[in-house]
């Protein structure tokens, strides 16, 4: 079973969508633009986006490249034309899969089904681990650097297929992290991201928390660099 997030500005079509993911045995989102959608992903985990492209407030392009910047997460984004540009256009910003409208509900949800056992089954090799164990069963969605491999879903993440602990705001940080690799981000970036802007701490909470999760990381620890008088960024490995 999957979370899926529906993102659809027609009622009866969202409801279709959402009936037939259910019959499939997913949990199903709805969101009614794009704005909604986006909040919906950020507090959310999901394992698979359906996405409209014409949307108010937000349209599916802009939904799905931001998506794709915060999640790896697969998405299926729905279009009422079949114009080869549209296409072109989504898959440029990341979309995973296309169904042009009118669309049969049960073809969509051989699509998810089989977006969701692709990366499954990525997963289950990253940890070297074989179908029908804890990790592919709980897994959906994952992020990779190097040795190291987040489960979203999960919240989890693993040390070269062995799953280590870290503290919330470590796994936010390392997540955030492989997210944006190669990005320099400063101490107070990080404060205000991870920690929130109410947060009455200083900046070295962020380096004491960076000094944890390096130890943790083992050897891996070191994809975290320190910039001087800049900040942190995250040097990802293939």
């Amino acid at each position: 079973m999957a979370n899926i997030l529906i993102v659809e500005d027609e009622k009866n079509m969202q409801n279709i969508i959402c009936e037939y993911m259910r019959k499939g045995g997913h949990t199903c989102f709805a969101a009614d633009d794009g704005v909604d959608a986006l909040m919906l992903l950020k507090n959310n985990p999901m394992d698979l986006m359906i996405l409209d492209i014409m949307m108010p407030h937000l349209d599916g392009f802009s939904v799905c490249k931001t998506a794709r910047e915060m999640s790896s997460l697969p998405i299926i984004m729905l279009t009422a034309k079949s114009d080869e540009e549209d296409k072109l256009k989504g898959y440029e910003y990341g979309a995973d899969d296309y169904m042009t409208k009118p669309f049969s509900p049960k073809i969509l949800l051989a699509k998810a089904n089989a977006l969701l056992r692709r990366v499954s089954a990525n997963f289950t090799d990253a940890v070297g681990g074989t179908p029908g164990n804890t990790h592919s069963e709980a897994v959906r969605n994952t992020l990779s650097a190097g040795k190291v491999t987040i489960s979203p879903v999960a919240h989890k993440v693993f040390l070269d297929g062995t799953e280590i602990t870290l503290t919330h705001k470590e796994y936010e940080l390392l997540y955030f992290f492989l997210s944006n690799p190669g990005q320099v981000f400063s101490r107070e970036q990080l404060l205000n991201r991870i920690w929130g802007y109410d947060f009455e701490g200083n900046t070295r909470t962020v380096d004491t928390h960076i000094k944890t999760l390096r130890q943790k990381l083992g050897s891996e620890g070191k994809t975290i660099v320190t910039l001087i008088r800049s900040g942190y960024k995250f040097e990802a490995k293939g």
